[in-house]
């Protein structure tokens, strides 16, 4: 069977676009990847879909304000930790692995604080318990809000500035093609106020009791989160195996030659489908 892109009718919640594709058998495991901010599920995993859907049932909704996300006028990574359980709930999945990518990070670590009953484990990539100092989460939370209202007033001239910006990386003309219309989809406002409640997220007064199996994904070049916050995370979860990636922020298209074996391996073990040898420092070896 081929990969199905659903439009979720959630009921309390509103539309959302869902990729669902079959796992190698009916009751394989689940795992339900999280996106980061200003990207969508296909834009974040398309090199990733396939490889894990040769071990597990794949679903990856996209977040509210992204994409086919739900629309919203106010973002909370808590209501996207809720949407995720009630597409589960609407594809009649109990329990799955909750993989996130940077601002997925938070969303999967919620999701196990909200709804630890749901959750298998957890596959962290490219994240943080944090990810601005104190000084700077205070400065978004009183600007951010005013330019989020901006936008509202003029969403055609921000939304155009914000794909330009987006695009900039992208040459290929087929390739900025298919960016430009996943990217279409993207709500600036919400964009916004998600930047806000990425730079004000913290979990370090509860992230230490996480009682499910957790890997985390280390991109060992990245300068937006960086490696020496990623490996602090590891640290602050009992028992968490650490898969490392060289790559930057982007590694999960840019060097995805090196990012979807770490990621499959840390969600195999993960899902505890298969006992992966690792090496120093936590890194897949290779036969």
């Amino acid at each position: 069977m081929a990969d199905i892109d659903r439009e979720l009718q959630l009921p309390g919640h509103g539309r959302i676009r869902v990729r669902d594709i079959p796992g190698p058998s009916p009751d394989a495991p689940v795992v339900v990847l999280l996106h980061g901010l200003g990207a969508t599920a296909r834009l974040n995993w398309g090199p990733s879909f396939r490889p894990l859907s040769q071990h597990f049932r794949v679903v990856a909704p996209d977040h509210r304000g992204h994409g086919g996300g739900l629309r919203t006028r106010r973002f909370r990574l808590s209501q996207c930790a809720d949407d995720v359980v009630a597409v589960a709930d609407a594809l009649g999945i109990e329990r799955f692995v909750a993989v996130g990518y940077s601002m997925g990070g938070p969303v999967a670590k919620l999701i196990w604080r909200r709804h630890p009953e749901r959750v298998i484990g957890l596959v962290l990539c490219a994240t943080a318990r944090h990810f601005t100092s104190r000084g700077i989460s205070r400065a978004s939370r009183a600007f951010l809000p005013v330019a989020a209202g901006m936008a509202r007033l003029a969403p055609t001239r921000t939304h155009r500035r914000m794909l330009e910006g987006m695009l900039g990386r992208v040459e290929h003309p087929e390739m900025r093609r298919r960016v430009l219309e996943e990217l279409g989809g993207h709500d600036p406002a919400t964009l916004i106020q998600a930047a806000g409640r990425v730079a004000a997220f913290t979990s370090h007064e509860w992230i230490g009791g996480v009682d499910v199996p957790v890997a985390i994904v280390v991109t060992t070049r990245d300068t937006v989160v960086p490696p020496v916050r990623q490996r602090k995370l590891a640290e602050a979860i009992p028992g968490a195996e650490v898969f490392e990636v060289d790559g930057d922020h982007v590694a999960c298209v840019a060097a995805a030659e090196a990012f979807v074996p770490a990621l499959v391996a840390a969600c195999r073990r993960v899902a505890g489908t298969e006992d992966v040898p690792v090496g120093l420092n936590g890194v897949p070896e290779t036969p």
